[in-house]
């Protein structure tokens, strides 16, 4: 009857050679545990302590060598290339921040994206993570009222300023200081004044000179004007920017917005000069835009 010899693969002899060295256990322990012989086990310690000094051989110091300085390379390629790429977004999300909107911004990111978190997408677009999870209250009754009596007070009156408006609110039974009022009327864009220390001689060259002392337009495109108006709604309110030819009073082109941002605004005059260029732009002193282009519409029909 033949007996079959057991076959045990290099990589379990390795396993059981480092047991032994490790020098925690018996060779009857490691015997056991592995079932094998100790005779087996200890020629197999001895083999691959005789083998010890071939892997110390110059052949294997050369290849070792080769893969170390293969690596480096590789690591400096890398190290290369990754200072690159930080460049190149570093110019990104300058060109990103100083180009687009916020709006345009805020479109760009992606909630469902899997590999990029929010976070690191707001870092990219030069956003406020907390603001992406703000969701807007719409304005209360009693503030919309306070605008629309406020509008209609500076229509009737538009040399009152938030002193005066402020009184006739409180003689009408409206409990409200004067830095609300004055805090909705920068918001509405009736908070008009002079800006500080003009009047010194140190800041005559920052004060832009009015082109329209005794000038009339006659011509088209000879002068524009530029004004932004508040519009009373039942559930909120409006800002409209229009550009009107005073010669011809056409509205070149008007934009609506919920804010005071200048975006709607440039978008306007954007619109506007892809249809001709004025000699002079200039906003219309007193008397709203909107109304004067409502009485010149009036009176063609």
């Amino acid at each position: 009857m033949s007996v079959i010899r057991k076959s045990y693969t290099v990589e379990f002899k390795t396993k059981v050679v480092r047991e032994i060295l490790r020098e925690e256990k018996t060779l009857s322990q490691i015997a056991s545990e592995y079932g094998t012989h100790t005779n087996v086990i200890s020629r197999w310690r001895d083999q691959a302590l005789a083998a010890l000094p071939g892997a110390f051989s110059d052949q294997l110091a050369n290849a070792q060598a080769a893969k170390e300085a293969a690596w480096e390379k590789e690591r400096e390629e890398l190290y290369a290339e990754i200072g690159k790429l930080s460049t190149q977004l570093a110019w990104l999300k300058k060109n990103v921040v100083t180009c687009l909107s916020r709006d345009e911004r805020v479109a760009l990111v992606d909630r469902t994206h899997g590999e990029l978190s929010l976070s690191a997408q707001t870092q990219l677009l030069g956003l406020n993570r907390t603001s992406l999870y703000y969701q807007p209250v719409p304005p209360s009754e009693e503030e919309i009222l306070l605008k629309h009596r406020i509008d209609k007070l500076y229509t009737d009156h538009p040399y009152y300023g938030s002193r005066r408006i402020t009184e006739q609110l409180k003689r009408e039974g409206l409990e409200v200081n004067r830095k609300a009022v004055m805090r909705h009327m920068h918001e509405m864009g009736l908070a008009v004044y002079p800006g500080p220390n003009l009047s010194k001689r140190a800041h005559r060259a920052t004060i832009c000179p009015y082109l329209l002392t005794n000038v009339t337009a006659s011509y088209p495109n000879h002068v524009w004007g530029l004004d932004i108006t508040y519009i009373r709604l039942r559930q909120g309110w409006l800002y409209l920017v229009a550009i009107l030819d005073w010669y011809s009073r056409y509205v070149l082109s008007w934009e609506l917005d919920q804010t005071m941002q200048v975006a709607f605004v440039l978008e306007a005059m954007r619109r506007a000069l892809a249809l001709a260029r004025p000699a002079i732009c200039e906003p219309r002193p007193g008397k709203s835009i909107y109304q004067y282009a409502v009485s010149g519409i009036a009176q063609r029909t």
